[in-house]
């Protein structure tokens, strides 16, 4: 039987700014977390980077150059590792300063910005997304940290989203998620050579009605926990804990009156692993939006699960 769990939705000050388009929720510290807000309404061309501070309740927003698609912390205090626009950059928190220092990501096409992304070890692993969600020209990328070379590993995506790395006895693999395929694929991954193998499906949703957006690993690696967009209006949303060798799912989070899920994050509070739901109202009708009124808000639940030796990665540079 599968477990079913009620997330709670985080009561701060969000502005419909901030609630058109949460993603990519990441452990900062302890009892802390940083969240992106992609963009700030259907036409902007700006998002932000958030911090949000589970002792005060306080989200501490910061205006970013461009439309962020995620943002991990750096051994630097203050300092974020950010994917904007079609730039990597580093951005500080306490100055506002950007600082990139890698372009000409799909700079072969138009209408592409970068969306979702991990940290691995010195290196990023990132995709980008057609802003039409219709064309197979979006991007997935390595930017390997050793000799900051950008190397494009795929050229034929659509919405590169969730994404996550495993190391086993078959070697180092990349989970990855191109939203509207409605499949999780896993790849062989070679850091040194730049290269991914052929992909193997992990999970089919195709006939589900939601779409997998975020993902992450469970910290025994066993299990994917995934965000599912559903684009309607519903009482819930749902983010999911998938097995990973029988695709079976085990658990389901709901998030009430919000039903497009993005992102899924384990934060670490009052010695237990919470899980972070951000949600979205982007795409939602005016109609949709009276009866999901809780879209937009980020939600938490308790994970179930053990902490163990599970620590977020922090970018090295």
């Amino acid at each position: 039987m599968v477990e079913v769990v009620e997330a709670t939705p985080l009561i701060f000050p969000q502005s419909d700014a901030l609630r058109f388009l949460p993603e990519g929720p990441y452990q900062i510290a302890p009892g802390k977390f940083s969240w992106v807000g992609i963009q700030h309404g259907t036409e902007a061309k700006r998002g932000s980077l958030n911090r949000y501070d589970f002792a005060t309740g306080e989200n501490v927003s910061a205006d970013l150059p461009g439309r962020p698609g995620f943002a991990f912390p750096c051994k630097d205090a203050n300092r974020f590792v950010v994917g904007c626009e079609r730039e990597l950059g580093f951005f500080d928190v306490t100055t506002g300063n950007w600082d990139a220092f890698c372009g000409g990501i799909d700079d072969d096409v138009t209408n592409t910005i970068i969306n979702d992304g991990l940290a691995f070890e010195d290196n990023l692993i990132f995709g980008t997304k057609d802003l039409e969600f219709a064309t197979k020209k979006a991007g997935l990328y390595l930017y390997r940290g050793r000799d900051q070379k950008l190397i494009r590993l795929r050229a034929d995506q659509i919405c590169s989203n969730g994404k996550a790395t495993i190391e086993d006895e078959q070697g180092l693999s990349l989970i990855d998620i191109d939203s509207p395929t409605r499949q999780v694929v896993r790849y062989p991954l070679d850091i040194d050579a730049g290269t991914l193998g052929d992909p193997h499906v992990v999970l089919d949703l195709t006939d589900d009605p939601a779409v997998p957006d975020g993902a992450i690993l469970t910290p025994d690696g066993s299990g994917l926990i995934v965000s599912m967009f559903l684009p309607q209006s519903a009482a819930f949303g749902e983010t999911r804990l998938y097995n990973l060798e029988s695709g079976e799912c085990t658990k389901i989070w709901r998030t009430p009156l919000s039903p497009q899920n993005t992102c899924p994050a384990l934060v670490q509070h009052a010695g237990i692993l919470k899980l972070v739901i951000t949600t979205a109202v982007e795409h939602m009708s005016i109609d949709d939006q009276a009866v999901c009124t809780n879209a937009g808000k980020l939600f938490v639940a308790d994970s179930g699960l053990e902490i163990g030796q599970w620590n977020p990665p922090v970018y090295p540079a």
